[in-house]
């Protein structure tokens, strides 16, 4: 006969966020002892973490919070499966994260490491949350990514990869004067064409120097008579350009392509002076 009852059960569930056969195995195992099986729940946890950290995560969540639009946090929140990404409870830590990370300040709270230690709930760590519900899931949770602007304007977008789950893509945008019209529409710019950078002189030279490299070898193998080689390998370059900065990329909302991101924030005399683009499963 069992020396555990119902209510036994939903209490140690509330209190460990276990599965219900686990919290059954565990009381049976500590002979109705209600502290034992506590315990019994916990080691087992730090045995299960072990296993999960070997395990990858390449599910979640991309959330953010705003504080008006002075300040705004984006970050990720990886699972295994999108069985979970699905759950309250993975979409809840995923809320508190953000919403203490926003309170805590650019000081406390301005880097993933940082955002790792805070105190999301009383004496709970984001690590230790991330800890507790991973292991009441039975899955690998991690913080993936962050971002936080602080000062301008500031807005986001979350973009949803299918109705039933949460948003897996997500942007922050920060321009140098308030102008919400202008701000949405370069948020979903980042959303839709990802570009890697603001302006040209941000792109590092590494990076272009590579790209001429492998233009000028393509352009070789194709055949292209010499003298016409250096300008052919200068629009090659140009091209790659405008397709990774924001500025110089076509506006996906102007149905005549006839405009860049720029000239729109030119019209609007404003300025990108930041943005933060996850997306879950890609890395950068």
């Amino acid at each position: 006969m069992a020396n555990y009852t119902a209510a036994d059960v939903k209490r140690l569930r509330e209190q460990t966020g276990a599965g219900m056969m686990d919290c059954k195995n565990a009381l049976v195992e500590a002979e109705g002892d209600f502290d034992a099986a506590i315990e019994a729940l916990r080691l087992k946890g730090v045995k299960d973490a072990g296993k999960r950290a070997q395990r990858t995560a390449g599910n979640g969540l991309v959330t953010a919070r705003l504080d008006g639009n002075a300040a705004g946090v984006l970050l990720e929140l990886n699972c295994e499966t999108d069985f979970v990404a699905k759950t309250d409870l993975f979409q809840q830590v995923a809320a508190d994260i953000a919403v203490a990370a926003l309170a805590a300040g650019p000081a406390a709270a301005g880097d993933r490491l940082a955002v790792l230690g805070l105190e999301v709930r009383p004496g709970q760590t984001t690590q230790a949350l991330i800890e507790e519900a991973g292991a009441a899931l039975k899955e690998k949770l991690e913080l993936g990514r962050y971002a936080r602007f602080d000062g301008g304007y500031i807005t986001s977008y979350l973009h949803k990869s299918s109705p039933d789950l949460p948003p897996t893509r997500g942007v922050l945008v920060q321009l140098d004067k308030a102008d919400p019209e202008i701000a949405q529409e370069v948020a979903f710019q980042v959303a839709a064409t990802e570009p890697a950078y603001v302006t040209r002189d941000q792109v590092p030279e590494d990076v272009l120097a590579n790209e001429r490299r492998i233009a000028e070898q393509i352009t070789r193998d194709e055949g292209k008579p010499e003298q016409a080689i250096p300008m052919i390998v200068d629009g090659r370059l140009n091209a790659f350009v405008k397709e990774i900065v924001l500025v110089e990329q076509n506006s996906v909302r102007d149905e005549h392509k006839k405009k860049t991101v720029g000239q729109l924030l030119a019209e609007h005399g404003a300025h990108v002076t930041g943005f933060a683009r996850f997306k879950v499963g890609q890395a950068g």
